[in-house]
């Protein structure tokens, strides 16, 4: 047993709470990418599906050339009352309303239903202004694409060590 705490090799005790922290982001990264996520027209829900384009969308959107979907629900991925989660909601709402872009509702859910956020699908939003917005309601990702492109994740963080990759990520700190 010396010898084996002998040739381990060193942690400096500032890189713990690092590695801890990179665990924690990719465990939720990986939760993302495997999320269902769906929005609303006409009283039928509609895939979205990270890695693939929406049709569905862009053809009811004509005159957008960027998408995203963003949710106000559980800062940081860190779970709080639902009277806290609507409240934030219909902030985000009413700044959806007051930017006069196209929205509509929409959802970000675990595959097995363990948890599900509201959200909302806006047409035309640039990423910067995404961005932006997910900053200003706390959120660690949204969703986002360009008309006929592939759907991807941007999350809003260093790309954590040890990260496998993935081509549907951005990492945007």
């Amino acid at each position: 047993m010396r010898d084996f705490v002998a040739r381990r090799p060193a942690v400096a005790p500032s890189v713990i709470p690092h590695l801890f922290e990179d665990a924690h982001i990719t465990a939720l990264a990986h939760a993302y990418l495997a999320a269902d996520y769906r929005w609303e027209l006409d009283g039928h829900w509609r895939e979205i599906v990270i890695g693939q384009p929406t049709p569905d969308l862009d053809g009811h959107f004509p005159d957008a050339h960027e998408f995203g979907l963003v949710t106000a629900w559980n800062p940081h991925s860190v779970i709080r009352p639902e009277r806290a989660n609507r409240v934030a909601d219909d902030a985000l709402q009413a700044e959806l309303a007051a930017s006069r872009l196209a929205y509509r509702p929409g959802f970000a859910a675990a595959r097995n239903r363990s948890w599900r956020e509201p959200g909302w699908v806006i047409a035309g939003m640039p990423a910067a202004e995404l961005d932006a917005l997910a900053h200003r309601f706390g959120q660690l990702g949204t969703v986002y694409w360009r008309r006929g492109a592939p759907v991807r994740l941007r999350l809003y963080h260093a790309q954590p060590r040890g990260w496998p990759g993935s081509p549907w990520v951005d990492w945007v700190e």
